[in-house]
């Protein structure tokens, strides 16, 4: 390797957002390399073994509309999946699936190996090559220097990690492995503002010391159904998860010891997860509660690690092994690895433009663990973002920005760019304004054309969805054809208002408690249609006139988003405006009159103001 090495875009980090930040920098021709600490731990799942869940799925579904490789791991490696919310309407069912770590590695490995332009470097990142203002490059420990266009930096949590098992400490990215701390201090000399953030992992179990025979089993839905659209069905074996409760004895050994948390005794600074607590947290805030459920997730087909969801901590690993074993069906249990909490830096995301550029260090793209989110769903959609832009300003194009009205990923980034986080941000479908719109099922045909216009879907996959896309087309007409009446459905004990009227089989869809079971009952022939395809027709039949009414609102906050703000706008030079407002937008720096408008306090009156005074600064920047 020369001393100098060239590359379009370098990515650093092999997690789940360097993996994708690396995958769609090379869909998009940049000659692209990753650079990690160890290339053999590409794609390790550093907590739980498990890919989507509620607003999380959402987020693999459109990473994988836009070709993104988490989905299809997902899919070659899902040993239990299940579509959870199911009671609940289909804008809101979480699809998801428990993980064989071995398998998701192994995985993630094949399909990055599908890119020619991406190559792997083994090697800590140590500092960023820097000319006039330019994020140029990267300096690696052993001196080499790697030259870009642009540089994606996904630390995950490694930038000055330190684990905590009771009192403890530990510098390390996660449990083994050194953190990275030069690169925090180039950070910094960058001008970014850092903070801390924690979180933390529960222990791990030897699954053949639990007794199973006294849980209750979790089942893997009957009919999996896969993430990606490249995937025709689940080949891996499906399996059970056990499931167990805390008890007041568990609840009275962890009060006992909770001034041996780290947690608790001071040592950790960095803020939590709010919505995925420790077991510290949980009897603390919840006392009243007689027990907390824990769900022990198998690690793998052939690997008898036990991941017990729901006891994440950061107790000494005495006081572990007392509340572990006071748990039913532990009561034996060898714990193979402590739980333990991890603290890092991450970047004020207000610090980055909504194509997770960072605004005052040119070439430098954030994402992952280090603008404040947690899970792998939440970093995998922001590293395919930044991979695609950085590879868009490597070949001097304009960068690409999704919507709030078009996906829970472009909800997530304006998010993060206009109000920052106060906790590790995670997604959750009461976020998306529009979520009847943004669902897990649509997630192809809303954005695979996007990423066909962009460049970054590959031909196999445009041709599948234009297939997709035909038979859906299809479908609908077929069903807005067939038509019957209300004697003829009873007839086969499909019950509707005994009106008369005629009706078509996509109006009877549109009915709650009508299903595609019912039509096929009633055109026996529908039950051949791809399964796929007719959910989707269903569904949006169920919500068409709910997204008739959404139109209007959506294409309203798309032209709010398309007014642009300048960066340097005077704010503080619009009079009428209080100065309240004027601190919390000068403060906020919105790039778009839809962000402006999410300002908390802001008012239809101070909104018309500073589009009369963007619009007065257009006819004098015109004029001059």
């Amino acid at each position: 390797m020369l001393d100098d090495d060239q590359f379009d875009v370098i990515v650093v980090g092999g997690g789940h957002a360097g993996t994708e930040a690396a995958a769609a920098a090379a869909r998009m021709g940049a000659r692209t390399a990753l650079v990690t600490h160890d290339i053999t731990k590409i794609g390790t799942m550093s907590c739980n073994p498990a890919i989507g869940g509620l607003g999380k799925g959402h987020l693999v579904r459109e990473i994988d509309a836009l070709d993104g490789i988490m989905g299809r791991a997902a899919d070659l490696s899902g040993i239990q999946f299940r579509m959870l919310n199911r009671k609940k309407g289909p804008a809101v069912w979480g699809p998801r699936t428990q993980a064989d770590r071995r398998l998701y590695r192994e995985a993630v490995h094949r399909l990055l190996g599908e890119y020619e332009d991406l190559v792997l470097i083994g090697g800590a990142v140590e500092a960023f090559i820097r000319e006039e203002g330019l994020v140029g490059g990267v300096v690696l420990a052993d001196g080499r220097r790697l030259k870009a266009n642009a540089v994606v930096l996904t630390t995950g949590t490694f930038l000055r990690g330190v684990i905590h098992i009771g009192d403890e400490t530990t510098p390390g990215g996660r449990i083994g492995e050194p953190p990275a701390i030069g690169l925090s201090d180039d950070i910094a000399a960058l001008g970014l503002q850092l903070g801390r953030l924690k979180t933390g992992t529960p222990a791990r179990l030897d699954g053949r010391t639990i007794k199973w025979e006294r849980l209750e089993q979790q089942e893997a839905d009957a009919e999996p159904i896969p993430f990606s659209l490249l995937t025709d069905r689940i080949q891996v074996p499906q399996i059970s998860c056990g499931i167990t409760r805390t008890t007041l004895e568990t609840h009275r050994i962890i009060r006992d010891n909770l001034q041996r948390s780290a947690m608790y005794s001071g040592k950790i600074e960095g803020v939590g997860p709010r919505y995925c607590p420790s077991i510290e947290d949980k009897i603390s805030r919840f006392g009243d509660r007689d027990g907390h459920q824990i769900f022990l997730e198998p690690e793998g087909l052939d690997d008898h690690t036990i991941y017990p969801n729901g006891i994440s901590t950061s107790l000494p690993a005495d006081v572990q092994e007392a509340f572990i074993r006071s748990i039913p069906g532990l009561e034996d249990v060898v714990i193979l690895q402590p739980g333990y909490a991890i603290e890092y830096d991450y970047v004020d995301p207000r610090q980055l433009n909504h194509d997770l550029s960072v605004i005052n260090a040119k070439g430098l793209f954030l994402a992952g663990q280090i603008n404040g989110t947690t899970g792998y769903e939440e970093a995998g959609a922001q590293g395919l973002v930044a991979g695609v832009n950085a590879a868009l300003r490597a070949a001097g194009r304009d960068t690409w920005v999704l919507s709030r009205t078009d996906s829970y990923i472009g909800v997530m980034i304006d998010d993060l760019t206009s109000r920052g986080v106060a906790e590790p941000y995670r997604m959750f479908t009461s976020r998306a304004e529009y979520r009847l719109s943004l669902r897990a099922d649509n997630a192809d045909m809303r954005l695979t054309p996007k990423g066909i216009e962009l460049g970054c879907v590959r031909q196999l996959r445009a041709e599948k969805f234009t297939v997709y896309q035909r038979e859906r087309q299809a479908l609908h007409a077929e069903l807005a054809g067939l038509r019957t009446t209300p004697s003829e459905t009873k007839a086969r004990s499909v019950v509707i208002n005994q009106d008369g009227r005629r009706r078509s089989a996509l109006e009877l869809l549109s009915y709650p408690d009508i299903t595609w079971d019912d039509l096929v009952v009633l055109w026996p022939d529908l039950a051949n249609k791809d399964r796929r395809v007719a959910e989707l027709v269903a569904i949006d039949a169920l919500y068409s006139v709910y997204l008739d009414r959404q139109a209007a609102d959506i294409e309203r906050l798309r032209a709010e988003e398309r007014k642009k703000i300048p960066y340097l706008f005077d704010f503080k030079g619009i009079s009428g405006l209080s100065n309240e407002l004027k601190q919390k937008l000068e403060g906020m720096r919105p790039t778009n009159l839809a962000q402006a408008a999410q300002i908390e306090g802001m008012t239809p009156a101070a909104i018309a103001l500073i589009i009369a005074h963007l619009e007065k600064a257009d006819k004098q920047r015109r004029a001059s």
